[in-house]
């Protein structure tokens, strides 16, 4: 099993710890939004109401946002879908 050590120097290193320590929150956050995206452009539930069919601009606007999301992770090199073994 592999093992990686994070340090961080003094009390002003919290905040950069924080945010490495929250990296699969931040990942599974990303997916759960891309879920809720995906159910509009798939199956037209939408997003603002449970149990609501999407209207056509309501499919449009969550396909974009999907694509949106997708450049945005790219351009920082990151991937929702892979899994690190």
């Amino acid at each position: 099993m592999a093992k990686i050590t994070l340090e961080f120097d003094g009390m002003d290193a919290v905040h950069e710890a924080r945010t490495a320590l929250d990296g699969t929150n931040w990942k599974n956050s990303m997916w759960a939004l891309d879920q809720k995206l995906r159910s509009t452009t798939k199956h037209g539930i939408s997003v603002l109401a449970t149990n609501k069919e999407a209207s056509d601009i309501e499919v449009e606007v969550a396909e974009k946002y999907r694509e949106v999301i997708r450049e945005i992770l790219e351009s920082y090199s990151l991937n929702m879908y892979v899994e690190y073994v």
